[in-house]
């Protein structure tokens, strides 16, 4: 564990404490779907908004088949005996709602019916934690998640005595921010005759949303080797440049249901960030995007990539001011159909267009703190949203 220090401004250590986070265990009864004839509980806000009861009319009408087969080996199983895992495209119905103290608006879409891969990030990670391991029909009712900020730690509340400290007493007031050593931002949330209380858990530390959810369906994500079989989604590869910024552009799209950032087109097995950068692997910076081509088009992904890269689709190993083999524009397909559609889209940009489309090779996923950067840095993700992406702040 860490330790962190307070100091005045003579850097003297008025006190420390430890910063090790206790992980919370949420214990939840998952509900089969013949249990589920009565509605959930009501849902509200401590702030005194009307109860919501969770209405589990409407239900999505899939026209999928929930009873298809996949191949496992030599067997095949039915899908409605399998438990959803990490790398299935779920589909579920679900609502959130603050819970006690204020919850900011949500960075994703917080009600309806959505489609995403589990466990490859978007959406909060306690939503994955409920639906893993669920059958198709499976529901949870009233389930407490957090809201993205962790639970409250008391070991980052201290009282601090008065006489032991340097800090200056007239200036102490509830409310009033101290910082530690490190630059840590904390609250003086008491004062007293003899001491005072400082909190150095992040402001929304213990916020909860309550999650009802219920899993509608479920199945596995295409093979990047190719799009064959039976899935009724397809992918694609993108190379933008600097690959955080279109991949929050293609979250956003409807029918987008998965994305990863990584490298591809190169020669070297699973290369590094750095490595990538050095140029010496002969990989470009790239989003593999996972689509319901019943719901989005091959040509409106195209051209959201196209409308990234705007006049440097006529630059030649560069985007915008990157430059260099990894910074190189291309879209690299899994398909025939797919190659055709792209070709007669990029005609259209001219001979002197530079966008490469090639078959997609091996995919290498990027480090983990790369993955959904902007929406961990505070960027919208939800679906249709049309603010300005910021890629460097």
């Amino acid at each position: 564990h860490t330790l962190a220090f307070i100091t005045d401004l003579s850097s003297r250590t008025l006190f420390s404490f430890s910063t090790n986070i206790e992980h919370r265990e949420a214990i939840m009864t998952v509900q089969k779907s013949d249990a589920l004839q009565h509605s959930a509980k009501g849902v509200g806000h401590a702030s005194g908004h009307l109860f919501r009861r969770w209405n589990t009319h409407n239900h999505y009408q899939t026209t999928k088949a929930l009873a298809t087969t996949v191949k496992n080996g030599s067997e095949t199983k039915n899908k409605m005996f399998r438990r959803a895992r990490r790398g299935d495209v779920v589909t579920i119905e679900f609502e959130l709602q603050g819970e006690g103290d204020y919850v900011p608006e949500p960075l994703f879409d917080s009600s309806g019916v959505i489609s995403f891969v589990l466990g490859w990030g978007n959406y909060l990670p306690g939503i994955h934690e409920l639906i893993e391991g669920m059958k198709t029909g499976d529901s949870v009712s009233n389930v407490s998640i957090d809201a993205g900020w962790g639970e409250k730690n008391p070991n980052l509340i201290t009282t601090i005595s008065k006489e032991s400290s340097a800090v200056d007493l007239k200036r102490l007031k509830v409310g009033s921010d101290v910082y530690l050593q490190s630059g840590h931002k904390c609250t003086i949330v008491d004062i007293s005759d003899d001491d005072f209380t400082i909190d150095c858990n992040p402001p929304l530390a213990g916020a909860c949303y309550s999650c009802n959810l219920k899993l509608l369906e479920f199945e596995q994500v295409p093979d990047t080797s190719g799009v064959t079989g039976e899935s009724n989604y397809e992918v694609l590869v993108f190379g933008l440049g600097c690959f955080w910024g279109g991949e929050l552009a293609f979250m956003r799209e409807h029918g987008v249901v998965g994305t990863r950032v990584g490298f591809s087109q190169g020669h070297v097995d699973n290369p590094s960030y750095e490595d990538v950068c050095e140029g010496s692997t002969g990989h470009t910076e790239v989003i593999q995007v996972v689509y319901d081509p019943d719901v989005v088009s091959i040509e409106r992904l195209v051209r959201v990539g196209m409308g990234r890269l705007g006049d440097s689709v006529y630059m030649i190993n560069q985007v915008g001011n990157d430059s260099g083999t990894q910074y190189r524009h291309g879209i690299y397909y899994y398909s025939e159909e797919q190659r055709v559609l792209i070709e007669d889209i990029l005609k259209e940009f001219g001979e002197e267009c530079q966008t490469e489309l090639e078959q997609a090779e091996t995919f290498w996923p990027a480090e983990e703190y790369h993955q959904q950067y902007l929406l961990k840095g505070g960027q919208s993700a939800k679906k249709g949203v049309l603010e300005k992406i910021r890629c460097y702040g």
